[in-house]
């Protein structure tokens, strides 16, 4: 026999083969060309440099991890639909005299063909386009442009590594599967699974039950903080919630339906019951598979592009003017020289302040039990929803903030929630009982965005001596790094952000026992990292998607020849061609469009907890990200409704 007996039979394969092949090597080539572009650019020290540069390498180091993982995991999944496909010819190669030696060299060679392409053509496509997307993401944080252009060997090393183990992991799955299996059953491999489904009661009510757990974490999270940590327990709830109720949940609600004979024994019911129950059980892992990465694109993208959009009102929530003072010194004397220094240089840029805002406060983490607050240490790393920010700040600030001439007895307050209703007439701190004489709606600036994250109690004190015992107090319950005891003095000019950072850079360099900062100084920070999140959202997204079309294509190939032997035996006995097509063509449609109608209702769900989640990043505007997160999945639903249009004209093709 010749040498090249085996190379000519595996390259002729793939040419038969083309259909499912072509798609798989084109995936391919699009995964290994998305990871070396995000490794290339996680490496460039030209990041080293920028504003933020640190914390983007980080971001873009963390998504080529994720897309390597995932590559790993996904190339998997679509080889063994291409095994699965092809375990007949393999069969009947065995059956005819070829030893599973052999057919492994076949095998072999078939794998060397197409990592070969997708390895190749992967890293020349990546080393064209990584200058391109590297302009794109600096376009997008609004930084210059470098001229110039080099490959990264280092990129290209651990692409090299990362998929060629890849396939030689899927290769070797291949052989484990050929080599343990029987001629008669790889002759049959391809109609696997033709018994009607059993109902699995036990992995349906799980899916119920993980479902049901995970939209109730969803939706009961107050807490942002909380929510960073019950989110990951609600993914995974929901994720196992999606693939028991499309294993099983599907199969049991259609053996119900069967159980109804009214409803069952009727032509339109008979078969699409019937047909539905085959679909799923041959199905329901890759409908649930397109269901999570479907939700993972919306999520991805609704978030990333919301924070990128909304990246003024982040500033603006951070930073409520547009020069901020904080000091550590509050007593008379240095708020005097804090105004005095900062009118000086204000005065010698040409600049005049606006908007002035000045106050004093206390603030500290406390656990509210009714109406009192404790303190502690123990509270400091608790997640718990009854963690409450307290801030006190003396009347005095207060009426001049606000242009108001209020007045307070001993042992009475002013009172303002932010996040929850609070009914009791009297706040405890420290054993000590104080009486509510107003409750107040108006949030204190520069400290309100903090109520986003754990709900806040402002509560305005008699004077600052009230305020100071409270902070002597705190000091023996806990040590002073969890205690805030700050001067604020801010205010807004009408200057380019070039002059406001000069600004900024003097006042800071005139004052000491102070932290001074400015929206403008910060804007390529925020840039950076909500640049780079958006930019790693566009890149995540694009991946999700192509594995979700290949996915949908494999299976419409899949119930293509599925349905074929189907349709013949169904005219064979008694129904007419449109009868058929046209009961077959609602359960495809059924079946296809099952997946985003989840994924919105995941959606749905994750709403309330991914707004607490972008509250943390400083997102506040709930409004622009339901538009947003709208905007998406209608953008998403029209692509995947192209997506089912070319796929179906594959899967009638086949069935004709």
């Amino acid at each position: 026999m010749s040498k090249l007996f085996y190379p000519k039979l595996a390259a002729t394969n793939i040419k038969k083969n083309y259909q499912t092949y072509v798609p798989y090597i084109l995936t391919s080539i699009g995964t290994v060309m998305m990871y070396y572009i995000l490794k290339t650019i996680s490496l460039d020290d030209g990041l080293n440099s920028m504003s933020g540069g640190d914390s983007l390498k980080t971001i873009l180091a963390m998504g080529s991890f994720v897309i390597g993982l995932f590559s790993l995991i996904f190339l998997f999944y679509t080889n063994s639909f291409l095994i699965k496909r092809r375990k007949k010819e393999f069969g009947l190669f065995n059956i005819l005299g070829m030893e599973k030696k052999h057919i492994s060299r076949v095998m072999f060679f078939e794998t060397v063909y197409v990592s070969f392409i997708s390895i190749i053509l992967g890293l020349l496509g990546g080393i064209v386009l990584s200058k391109l997307m590297y302009m794109l993401l600096l376009k997008l944080l609004k930084f210059e442009v470098p001229m110039g252009y080099a490959i990264s060997f280092t990129a290209v090393y651990k692409t090299l590594i990362l998929f060629a183990g890849i396939f030689l992991l899927t290769f070797i799955n291949n052989l484990r599967q050929i080599h343990l299996t029987k001629p008669i059953e790889l002759l049959k491999g391809g109609q696997v699974g033709e018994k009607e489904p059993k109902t699995k009661w036990l992995l349906t009510l799980i899916g119920l039950a993980a479902l049901a757990g995970g939209y109730i974490i969803a939706i009961t999270t107050e807490s942002p903080i909380a929510a960073l940590y019950m989110f990951l327990i609600a993914v995974i709830l929901v994720i196992i919630g999606t693939y028991c109720l499309f294993t099983a949940g599907s199969i049991a609600l259609l053996k119900l339906l069967k159980k109804n004979k009214k409803y069952y024994y009727k032509t339109k019911h008979f078969i699409t019951v019937s047909g539905m129950m085959y679909r799923m059980k041959q199905n329901a892992v890759g409908l649930a598979n397109i269901c999570i990465l479907s939700t993972a694109v919306l999520v991805m993208l609704s978030t990333t592009v919301s924070l990128y959009i909304g990246m003024e009102d982040v500033l603006r929530t951070r930073y409520t003017r547009n020069l901020l003072i904080t000091s550590t010194d509050i007593t008379e004397e240095y708020r005097k020289g804090v105004k005095d220094t900062a009118s000086s240089i204000l005065e010698q840029h040409g600049a005049e302040a606006e908007n002035i805002m000045e106050y004093r406060y206390l603030g500290f983490g406390a656990m509210r039990k009714g109406d009192s607050f404790v303190t502690g240490d123990d509270i400091r790393n608790s997640v718990s929803s009854d963690i409450k920010m307290l801030y006190f700040i003396p009347l005095e600030d207060y009426n001049a903030m606000n242009n108001t001439s209020y007045t307070l007895d001993n042992n009475e307050i002013f009172l303002i929630v932010n996040g929850e209703t609070y009914t009791h007439e009297t706040f405890t701190i420290f054993d000590t009982p104080l009486h509510i004489r107003e409750h107040h709606n108006t949030l204190v600036e520069g400290l309100s965005d903090m109520g986003d994250v754990v709900n806040s109690f402002y509560v305005i004190t008699k004077d600052l001596g009230q305020i100071e015992e409270m902070y002597r107090q705190q000091l023996g319950t806990s040590d002073e790094s969890v205690s805030y005891y700050r001067y604020i003095y801010g205010f807004d000019i009408n200057t380019e952000d070039k002059e406001t950072i000069q600004i900024s850079q003097d006042i800071s360099s005139a004052l000491e026992n102070s932290y001074v900062e400015s929206a403008a100084g910060s804007k390529e920070g925020f840039f950076s990292l909500y640049g780079g999140l958006f930019f790693l959202g566009i890149f995540l997204g694009g991946l999700f998607i192509m594995a979700t079309v290949l996915i949908i294509y494999y299976k419409q190939i899949s119930e293509g020849y599925d349905d074929k032997s189907r349709f013949e035996i169904m005219q064979k006995v008694g129904m007419s061609r449109s009868e058929i097509k046209k009961s077959i063509g609602s359960q495809v449609l059924t079946v296809f469009f099952l997946p985003i109608v989840t994924a919105a209702i995941h959606i749905a769900f994750a709403f309330k907890v991914i707004t607490k989640l972008l509250a943390l990043l400083g997102l506040t505007n709930v409004v622009l990200f339901a538009w947003c997160t709208l905007g998406t999945l209608l953008v998403f639903a029209v692509f995947y409704a192209i997506i089912y249009v070319m796929t179906a004209k594959v899967y009638y093709k086949i069935v004709r």
